[in-house]
């Protein structure tokens, strides 16, 4: 097994650091959507199956003494043969190590803040005991999901009942805390409803005196996505996407903000010009790509200029 180095940037008087969730291969098109490949394909690489890597990797910002985890990747361990193959995985969840790394474990996680509950962010909620009961992971902690999200995960229709599952949700109902618009958790760490991607889907901001990182979560599931027309085939309400990618990724770029990523697996952190054309600062992932670049990225976001 590949040797666990985190990932980890100071934000002001947090401290952001990626730990080690699950990674998997989708299909590109789904990540896509209507985009054509001859576009795509000159921006993003993908294995001899047309698959590209998704990180599934939780953010973890310790703040004022508080342990703050955002998404929960998947837990692997509840997942049977079929499931891996169809979901793509290709490696466990080490979120359990890499909070070791750090000197704590799943009991020292103050708060949850899920963007939304997709199967790929809300699995890791809960494990699988010996006895097969399935239960919280981060018993000590509050939850966080927006009103409707958390609604309509435990009524899914028929589009969402294969990504919203009554075992990612049922054992946290306790430690659940529902917000409508938008929450501030703490001062400096703030979730707003976008819709979108699903019904509930929120954004994170966090600020520092006046430097902002926004958490796009999977409006913008990777570098590729910044284009707002490159929504996803996974969206439930693309429109939505459209609209919400248009007046967060330009405000951005007016104000500086710094975006972060939860499943790109070539960058952890990009900052733009106000342009948006120009990078300006820049966090490449410490760890060597699962599907590197190659000379048919003609296209490829450069981050050298």
């Amino acid at each position: 097994m590949e040797e666990l180095n985190l990932q980890s940037m100071q934000f002001g008087d947090m401290t952001i650091t990626w730990l080690r969730g699950v990674d998997k291969f989708t299909d590109a098109g789904t990540l896509f959507g209507p985009v054509p490949k001859v576009v795509w394909s000159k921006v993003m690489p993908t294995n001899e199956n047309n698959m590209l890597v998704d990180y599934t990797d939780p953010l973890l910002i310790q703040y004022h003494g508080e342990n703050y985890l955002v998404e929960a990747s998947f837990d692997t361990h509840k997942l049977d043969e079929k499931q891996r193959r169809n979901l793509g995985i290709i490696s466990e969840s080490r979120i359990e190590e890499s909070l070791a790394l750090l000197g704590l474990t799943t009991d020292d996680i103050t708060y949850v803040l899920m963007t939304h509950m997709h199967h790929d962010h809300s699995g890791g909620l809960t494990k699988q005991l010996d006895d097969g009961q399935i239960v919280s992971k981060f018993k000590n902690a509050t939850i966080y999901v927006q009103k409707t999200e958390w609604e309509e995960m435990q009524s899914p229709n028929k589009r969402t009942r294969g990504t919203y599952l009554q075992e990612n949700w049922q054992p946290i109902v306790d430690q659940v805390q529902t917000f409508d618009k938008e929450f501030e958790v703490v001062p400096g760490i703030r979730l707003v409803h976008t819709g979108g991607h699903s019904n509930g889907h929120c954004i994170m901001l966090l600020q520092q005196k006046d430097e902002t990182l926004i958490y796009m979560s999977d409006l913008l599931v990777s570098h590729a996505h910044f284009n707002p027309l490159w929504v996803p085939g996974l969206d439930d309400y693309p429109m939505q996407s459209i609209a919400a990618k248009e007046k967060w990724i330009n405000e951005a770029y007016e104000k500086g903000y710094k975006f972060i990523f939860y499943h790109d697996q070539y960058y952890a952190m990009l900052q733009f010009d106000q342009t948006g054309k120009n990078v300006i600062d820049y966090l490449e992932r410490n760890r060597k790509p699962i599907i590197p670049f190659t000379t048919e990225q003609t296209r490829r976001l450069n981050v050298n200029d």
